[in-house]
């Protein structure tokens, strides 16, 4: 082993030595290639916060230096290639991915950086400080370190502002009494503008509609002091138009809710809560659209509102756009007050849309067909900006394997109606205005399916839904449904159904639970609405709780038997999901990605209920999960099932309690297709072992090593938004092996996945 090891070492060595010698020999002569630079402060009085200031001024240092992995310049590695006639193809791709052009110390322009870094400081009050650079050069490299010596900063003695107009001084004294400039503070032109910005922002909240913050100016006075003091004045500029030195109110609201770039012409307005709504004819009900809007008549103008209409309006679902403009009123102005007229234009969608999915489905027990799904939306329904939305959906399946099963189909049939109202229905009146960024939508839903698995059984179930679903922020949604209930009926079995339900009694309870009357709490935050943020963090969580309310009418009617309402058992549980996911953005254009996602979701029966109803049930496997291992097949713990072949028709392994986390690194390849090199992992559990799985289903401190793993890579054909997935996954774990034989990375044995979308 010491042998292998040593060798191993060896081998990485001399391929060190190797890569060196391939860059430097295409080190042009009388160059060196340019490795960094280094800043060094000497100062005459202690810094605050010296940490900070270096880190700032490091990042005005030109040019950067080429980059290394592992002590490697790959980029410049894979540029030099590209230098030969015949590159080759995997070199060419290489380049376009991670390569650079060579950094050179002839690129190193010293006596500019030393100006920027002597105006950086003097930015932070450190006035008549020096700067000066030396090269550090070795055979075929080259650094630079930059000397500073820096002086005592100026610090500040009194803060205050000029002469103003009138009302803008009286407006502007308020803020400068909240202002964070206090006195000892360091000159720091930064902190000016900010402050300057944060003045602006609120006076714009009062009504100054034409102010701008580069119509301020700050002023240092150093005259009084000779030991480094200075006295601050904010200062209005020069020639500042009158118009910005006033607030605006707003005198009238034109709402035109109908609004058609083809036709400018309108005949019938209707005054409604201090609003005039224009529309020739009624598209939606001035009571219903005037919620939205929260500008008002006689209010001073404010962006903020304005931002809030916007929004607001845009998120009824109704329009294409929303475009608020003010137009100023010169006949009223007066020097104290100016005056706005607000038009809002708001222009509808097309009124119906028909919509066409077709899906390949291939699932974990081999069955393989097209789903046709479509969905009619019919908007602003009800003359409210309501939303129908009628979908069906009709999926062929057909099972193709050897043996006496071949040929076995399922037909699904699905019809499901909802209607979304873009405000609160509740039967007490909710203030609207606690809900600035957006208005939470009422929604309600029915649906029915038929479900006929041919040899096995005809499932019949009903659902149907009543929530609420709001927008905190851009980042925050809340989903809550009080009222959620779903009935399942199971008929037609066949007598290979009827036994399999009878060695699984779990499997047989779980089918029992008919009748699921409950409710859902969904919190989400997603930092990956924002595509230029590169570090986007995901988290959701959902509280599923069921039969509570109904226990309360239940009855026994079965002495030992579960209780049952209207005749049909149900069930009562509580679960809850916790799914937290990563997405680091790097490289060109942020083009890389890797990937990180972690799962955890706990289901506990009680009351009425030993088991969850199955279509609650928990499983791991399949393309949105573990996937190196079939949908439904992984787990519950280490069971193995020896049965688990071609031949079987039914077989679905679920738990109360799963586990699964995920890493992805996904790169661009060329035009629309990108790569993945991806490793999941996980499992299903039960909390109370199931006398059908052995016992090896009950979840224990160990299940660390009860972890499903595979890794694999995939093409992902990414349009606009739009992703077909293919992964190739093959498992290195496989926890239904004995303990010895678990780890064996069969890639002889891969699982290929297609699905629609991106995993995590």
């Amino acid at each position: 082993m010491k042998r292998i090891l040593k060798h191993s070492i060896s081998f990485i060595f001399f391929g060190m030595i190797l890569y060196s010698c391939s860059i430097k020999k295409h080190i042009p002569e009388g160059e060196r290639l340019y490795t960094g630079a280094k800043i060094e402060i000497e100062s005459d009085s202690i810094i605050k916060n010296e940490e900070e200031l270096k880190t700032e001024l490091e990042t005005v240092l030109r040019p950067e230096p080429n980059s290394k992995f592992l002590g490697m310049h790959l980029g410049l590695y894979y540029y030099y290639k590209m230098q030969k006639k015949k590159p080759g193809f995997i070199n060419r791709w290489l380049y376009k991915q991670i390569g650079e052009k060579p950094i050179y110390q002839s690129s190193v322009e010293p006596f500019e950086i030393e100006d920027v870094l002597r105006n950086r400081l003097e930015n932070k009050g450190f006035f008549y400080s020096t700067a000066t650079s030396a090269f550090e050069e070795k055979e075929m490299e080259a650094s630079i370190n930059y000397k500073l010596k820096i002086t005592e900063p100026y610090k500040m003695e009194r803060f205050q502002i000029d002469s103003m107009p009138s009302p803008l001084y009286e407006d502007v004294k308020k803020e400068t009494d909240k202002s964070p400039f206090q006195k000892n503070m360091r000159f720091d032109l930064s902190n000016m503008k900010l402050e300057r910005q944060r003045i602006d922002a609120q006076l714009k909240q009062k009504g100054y509609y034409n102010l701008n913050p580069d119509f301020f100016i700050f002023e240092a006075d150093t005259n009084q002091y000779d030991n480094k003091r200075f006295d601050l004045f904010l200062k209005l500029k020069a020639e500042v138009p009158k118009k910005a030195t006033i607030p605006y109110r707003i005198s009238k609201i034109n709402v035109f809710a109908n609004y058609d770039l083809q036709d400018s012409t309108y005949a019938k307005t209707e005054r409604f809560n201090n609003k005039n709504y224009i529309q020739d004819t009624l598209f939606i009900k001035p009571k219903f659209l005037d919620e939205f809007i929260t500008l008002n008549e006689g209010d001073f103008y404010s962006p903020e509102n304005s931002k809030n209409t916007a929004r607001r309006l845009s998120k009824i679902g109704a329009y294409k756009y929303v475009n608020i403009q003010y137009k100023e009123v010169d006949s009223l102005l007066t020097d104290s007050l100016g005056v706005l007229e607000t038009n809002i234009f708001l222009s509808p969608l097309t009124k119906r849309a028909v919509r066409a999915e077709i899906q390949a489905v291939t699932k974990s027990n081999n069955y393989t067909g097209p789903h046709l799904a479509l969905t009619y939306s019919n908007r602003n329904v009800f003359k409210g900006g309501e939303t129908l939305n009628i979908s069906t959906n009709v999926g062929y399946e057909s099972q193709f394997i050897s043996g006496d099963n071949t040929g076995l189909s399922s037909v699904e049939l699905g019809l499901t109606t909802e209607i979304i109202f873009p405000r609160v229905l509740f039967p007490v009146k909710i203030n609207t205005d606690f809900f600035k960024y957006s208005i939470p939508k009422t929604k309600t839903s029915v649906g029915l399916n038929y479900l006929n698995r041919s040899e096995l059984y005809t499932l019949l179930s009903g659902t149907g839904q009543f929530g609420y679903s709001w927008n905190a922020n851009k980042f925050i949604t809340y989903q809550f449904n009080p009222i959620s209930i779903s009935y399942t009926k199971l008929s037609n079995t066949t007598a290979e159904f009827e036994t399999i339900l009878d060695e699984n009694s779990y499997l047989q309870q779980s089918f029992d639970q008919q009748f699921i009357s409950g409710m859902t709490f969904s919190f989400t935050y997603n930092e990956m609405v924002d595509a230029n943020d590169p570090n986007q963090f995901y988290l959701n969580t959902t509280l599923d709780v069921a039969g509570n309310s109904i226990s309360l009418l239940g009855k026994e009617t079965t002495s030992g038997e579960p209780k049952e309402f209207l005749g049909l058992q149900y069930a009562q549980y509580a679960k809850a999901d916790l799914d937290l996911r990563f997405h680091l953005n790097f490289g060109k254009d942020r083009a890389q990605t890797l990937a990180t996602r972690l799962f955890a979701g706990y289901g506990l029966p009680y009351g009425n209920s030993d088991v969850i109803p199955y279509v609650k049930q928990y499983f791991s496997g399949g393309p949105y999960s573990v996937r190196a291992f079939k949908t439904r097949s992984l787990g519950p713990g280490t069971y193995n099932d020896d049965s688990n072949n071609d031949d079987v028709t039914y077989w679905d392994q679920t738990g109360n309690i799963r586990l699964e986390a995920n890493v992805e690194y996904r790169f661009p390849i060329v035009s629309y297709f990108k790569g993945a090199v991806f490793a999941d992992a996980g499992n299903v559990w039960n909390s109370k072992s199931n006398s059908v799985f052995d016992g090896e289903d009950k979840f224990t401190s160990n299940f660390i090593n009860e972890l499903g793993m595979g890794a694999g890579f995939g093409l992902h054909i990414d349009v606009q938004g739009f992703v077909i997935r293919f992964d190739l996954a093959a498992p290195f774990h496989d926890p239904s092996l004995a303990p010895g034989k678990r780890f064996d990375f069969k890639y002889d044995e891969p699982v290929l996945n297609f699905a629609i979308g991106y995993s995590f």
